[in-house]
C-alpha cells in the first residue's frame, strides 16, 4: 500500500536489569509512561503485543501501582503476528494475551484486534490489513509522515533464538515484503506453519518498538545485534537486526541475556562497558 524505507538500523537503547522479576518492572513503567504520554496527546494509545513470553514479562502491568493510574479505555491492542489456530487454542497469541493480560485490565472488547480465526492465512491477513486500513480513516490509526505505513505507539516485540521476531524468519522472502502491511506464511520452520504478520514497513514505522529478551535462549542473537556478532550481509542478516523504528528502540534485557553482548558476568554484580563497536546506549539498572 505504500513504498518501502531504508532498513537502516538506529542506535539502540539498551536496559540491563539485574532479574527477570526488575525487568517486568521497568517495562510496565515504561508502558505506563507511553500510554500516559500518547492519551494525553492524541487521546488514544495503541499498542502491538507479540507471543512468546512477552506477556508474562508484563505482568506488573497489571498490578498497582500500574493498573490503577491507567486510563485502559483508550487503549487499542493489535498483534506483531498470530497464528492460524482458533482464538482460544493453546498455540494462539491471543489466548496468551488474554489469559495473562487482557482479561485483568478493562480494555473495551472492541479495541482488542485479534485476527479472525475463521479465515485461511491469506484471508486472515487481507482481513487484519483491512481493519487496521479503516483504523486509519478514522485516524485512530495514523499514517506515518515518513514512510505512508501505519503508525503505531508501541510495539512490544520479542525474539527467537535465530533472531526472527514476529513471523519473519531468517531467510525467508517476506523478510523483504515492502508492500503489504500484513502478510502470511504457511511453512514457518517452527509449528504451527500457518502465520500472519506484521510486515517490516509497519514495525519500523512505529514510533516505539521495546524489544523484550530474558534468560540464556537468545544470547547468540542479542550479541549479533548489539555487539556485532552477526554479519549483516543481506543474505544472512537477521530479522531482529531489521528493526529501527522511527523515533526509539528500548532493549529490556536481564543479566543472563546481556551476558554476552555486554560483557555481564552471569554470577557477578558488576556490569563492563558496551564494546567499542557496540552500536547501542548502555543504560544499567
Amino acid at each position: 500500500m505504500a513504498a518501502a524505507t531504508s532498513t537502516e538500523i538506529h542506535r539502540h537503547k539498551v536496559k540491563v536489569l539485574r532479574s527477570e522479576e526488575d525487568l517486568a518492572l521497568a517495562l510496565a513503567k515504561y508502558t505506563a509512561d507511553l500510554a500516559h504520554k500518547f492519551i494525553k496527546e492524541k487521546g488514544v494509545f495503541t499498542v502491538v503485543l507479540s507471543g512468546g513470553y512477552l506477556i508474562s514479562s508484563l505482568r506488573k502491568l497489571v498490578q498497582p501501582p500500574f493498573s490503577g493510574t491507567i486510563d485502559w479505555s483508550k487503549w487499542y491492542v493489535f498483534w506483531v503476528d498470530e497464528r492460524v489456530v482458533p482464538k482460544y487454542h493453546k498455540e494462539s497469541n491471543y489466548k496468551v494475551a488474554y489469559d495473562g493480560f487482557l482479561s485483568k485490565v478493562p480494555i473495551h472488547p472492541n479495541n482488542v484486534y485479534a485476527i479472525n480465526d475463521a479465515l485461511t492465512a491469506e484471508r486472515a491477513a487481507e482481513d487484519y490489513e483491512a481493519r487496521i486500513s479503516h483504523l486509519v480513516s478514522t485516524n485512530i490509526v495514523p499514517l506515518s509522515k515518513i514512510t505512508g505505513f501505519p503508525k503505531f505507539d508501541l510495539m512490544l516485540l520479542g525474539m527467537g533464538p535465530d533472531g526472527h521476531v514476529a513471523a519473519l524468519f531468517p531467510g525467508h522472502p517476506i523478510m523483504h515484503e515492502r508492500r503489504r502491511w500484513v502478510t502470511f506464511i504457511r511453512n514457518a520452520p517452527k509449528p504451527p506453519p500457518h502465520r500472519i504478520t506484521f510486515t517490516f514497513p509497519v514495525i519500523n514505522s512505529a514510533a516505539h518498538i521495546a524489544m523484550v529478551v530474558t534468560g540464556l535462549g537468545e544470547i547468540n542473537a542479542v550479541k549479533a545485534v548489539l555487539g556485532g556478532g552477526g554479519s549483516h550481509g543481506p543474505d544472512n542478516i537477521l530479522p531482529a537486526q531489521m528493526v529501527s523504528p522511527e523515533e526509539e528502540i528500548t532493549w529490556f534485557l536481564d543479566k543472563e541475556a546481556a551476558s554476552t553482548c555486554l560483557g555481564v558476568e552471569q554470577n557477578n554484580d558488576q556490569y563492563a562497558e558496551c564494546p567499542k563497536d557496540c552500536p547501542c546506549c548502555c543504560i544499567v539498572m
